[in-house]
This record gives structure tokens, C-alpha cells and sequence, in this order.
């Protein structure tokens, strides 16, 4: 990753990857957090009620929920960049190729 037009595309792309995260990726991060913690709690105990330790359990699945998500918006925003990065220095590479040819 020698080319800064790349470097720079990956840091746009997970710049844009987290604020999309902040807008659209929370709330369904902790939902769906809580939730399978939930599902997995009834399927380990049976019925569920609310003590501390499910409750502390809700609190961690919803945390891990919530960084699954910023994990992923982070990677796929910075592997959009770097592929964007790549086709905005595509021209210049072969540029720079064709006039060492010659």
C-alpha cells in the first residue's frame, strides 16, 4: 500500500463506514444484541426472569451487539474506500507504466 490515493480511500471509506454506523447501526446492534441473548438465555434456563445475572447478561450480549456492528460497518466502509481508492489510481498507475516503457 505504497500509493497514498489508496491509503487515503481506506481512511474516507471507514470514516464514512463508522458515522454510518453512529446513524444507522446502533440501535439495530443493540436490538438484535439483546435480543439473541435473550433467545439464548431462554434456551439455556428455560423460562427467563429478571434477575441480575440476566440482566447483567442483556447488558453484555446488547455491548457485543453494538460492537459487531461498528466492527462491520468499520471493515466494509474501509474495503469500499480501498477498492475505491484503487480504480481512482487505476489512470495514474498506467501512466506511469507507459511512460517508463517508453
Amino acid at each position: 500500500m505504497k500509493n497514498e490515493t489508496i491509503k487515503t480511500g481506506m481512511r474516507i471509506g471507514a470514516t464514512v463506514g463508522g458515522m454510518v454506523f453512529a446513524v444507522f447501526g446502533i440501535m439495530p446492534g443493540f436490538y438484535f444484541g439483546s435480543f439473541g441473548t435473550l433467545i439464548l438465555l431462554q434456551k439455556l434456563m428455560g423460562a427467563v426472569e429478571p434477575t441480575l445475572l440476566v440482566r447483567a447478561a442483556v447488558v453484555m450480549g446488547s455491548m457485543v451487539g453494538i460492537a459487531s456492528a461498528a466492527a462491520v460497518s468499520l471493515v466494509v466502509g474501509g474495503l469500499a474506500g480501498t477498492a475505491m481508492g484503487y480504480v481512482v489510481s487505476a489512470p495514474a498507475a498506467m501512466r506511469q507504466a507507459a511512460s517508463t516503457k517508453a
